[in-house]
């Protein structure tokens, strides 16, 4: 059991901190990976698509990252099951070489079609790695340990996407300086994205199976038969049913609320920013020097986004361990529905910028710290990577249609309001997603203070 005032670090062995670091740091490059994409998403489809207008870009831009997020559900709902079958610290091994392997070559993309490709076979690398790891660090540490840690894991995760805000910048600096070819610096991007390849190299054969997994391997009780054999285990019993559809539902209304919602807000920022720059200088701004301060005040609001993630996420796990999982949940999703339509609705300058995105990553980056925590707690050894990684990555499919409906929204709803409006109302309207979490939590399970189920 818990006890919601003790150091979640007291009694940690330094096989268990490996354990820890090495799941962590796998999700941290996730996760760089994955910011990486959405940085360099814009800039890489306007090289490979000369020509094409502003609006084309951004629309063909959601329909990239829905071939990105397919990619990322097939990955998760592959890899979780085999986790359960060959072990996750062999699959998230596997993982980890595919998202990287697969993010180095989009270096050479030559067209919108290669581009794709390697997002969706990047993706299924990415879509493994988050139900391996937690099952992982679930299974490995002390019961008293489990929320803490879990909830750290999400926490570290923003390093690496403040990484690739920073990376982001000392590329644009090197585009500017001339230093590299401008206009190719989304390549370089992408091309440090292979780093994480080296992780498997130095921690692979270093890295044991769980125990809690090992007992039922040697039990007989771990699925066998084709890919399907675990999920007909999880929905041919009642019980794991209920809470498979309990998490799917909870852990969909956050995936689509970040990547359907939230990932847009550099949209909106690129063009407020150019109209409040434009305005505010008393001469006309050259165009690179236009671009450079919009890509600066991009950069300082995302990553005080990131920064508002963080504690977000720390917030939760501290309401997770002291009040349950439910309210903490609740407090999240309400949080995100007011704060994220605050945002989208009043954003008009890059000050206001600063003081909305800390509070948005807060709010909606808080219950992703509930996923890593909660879903683990929903599965026993046999199936917990299959249902982890199928309640995560399920939200994936969502949020890729979520990403071709809130296109839609923009260009065929409210494509006469224009820019900023037309992107305003279709991610104010998107809004309504949180409330499916909100009515889903008197289903679910309260789990604190309960052993993992076996």
């Amino acid at each position: 059991m818990e006890t919601p005032r003790q150091r979640w670090t007291h009694g940690l062995t330094g096989y268990h901190w490996f354990v820890f670091l090495v799941a962590s740091t796998a999700w941290l490059f996730d996760c760089l990976d994955q910011r990486l994409f959405s940085l360099a998403r814009n800039p890489a489809l306007t090289a490979l698509m000369p020509g094409a207008e502003v609006g084309t870009v951004q629309a063909t831009g959601k329909e990239v990252t829905a071939v990105f997020l397919i990619g990322w559900g097939i990955g998760g709902l592959i890899f979780g099951a085999l986790g359960d079958r060959h072990g996750r610290a062999k699959m998230l091994t596997v993982t980890v070489l595919i998202y990287s392997m697969f993010t180095g070559l989009t270096f050479f993309s030559r067209a919108y079609w290669d581009f794709a490709l390697f997002r969706f076979l990047t993706g299924l690398g990415v879509g493994g790695v988050f139900g391996l790891a937690v099952s992982l660090i679930a299974e490995s540490l002390p019961d008293a340990s489990r929320t803490g840690a879990l909830g750290m894991l999400q926490v570290l995760s923003t390093i690496g996407n403040v990484i690739a805000g920073l990376l982001n910048s000392v590329i644009d600096w090197l585009q500017n300086a001339k230093y590299i070819q401008p206009g190719t610096g989304w390549r370089y991007m992408f091309l440090v994205g292979a780093i994480p390849a080296l992780l498997v190299i130095a921690t692979g054969k270093f890295l044991r199976e769980p125990e809690r997994w090992l007992k039922a391997k040697e039990a007989g009780q771990l699925p066998t038969g084709g890919i399907l054999a675990p999920y007909r285990g999880l929905v041919s019993d009642r019980t794991w049913r209920k809470n498979l559809i309990i998490g799917a539902l909870l852990a969909s209304t956050g995936v689509i609320g970040l990547w359907a919602i939230g990932e847009y807000a550099v949209d909106l920022q690129r063009n407020i920013f150019k109209t409040y720059f434009t305005q505010a200088s008393p001469s006309p701004l050259a165009a690179d020097v236009l671009n450079s301060k919009v890509t600066n005040a991009i950069t300082v609001a995302y990553i005080l986004n990131m920064l508002g993630a963080g504690v977000g996420m720390w917030i939760f796990t501290k309401l997770a361990q002291w009040y349950g999982r439910r309210p903490a949940f609740a407090i999240g999703y309400l949080s995100a529905l007011v704060i994220t339509a605050l945002a989208y609705w009043k954003m008009n300058s890059p000050w206001d910028a600063y003081w909305m995105m800390p509070l948005m990553g807060a709010a909606q980056l808080s219950v992703f710290a509930g996923f890593a925590i909660y879903l683990p707690e929903l599965f026993p050894s046999r199936m917990r990577s299959t249902g982890t990684s199928f309640c995560y990555n399920l939200g994936r499919f969502a949020a890729a249609g979520g990403s071709f409906f809130s296109a839609a929204l923009a260009t065929q709803v409210f494509g006469n309001f224009g820019s900023p409006l037309k992107e305003r109302y279709s991610a104010i309207a998107m809004c309504s997603i949180f409330i499916v979490g909100l009515l889903t939590l008197p289903f679910a399970p309260e789990t604190k203070d309960q052993p993992l189920p076996e």
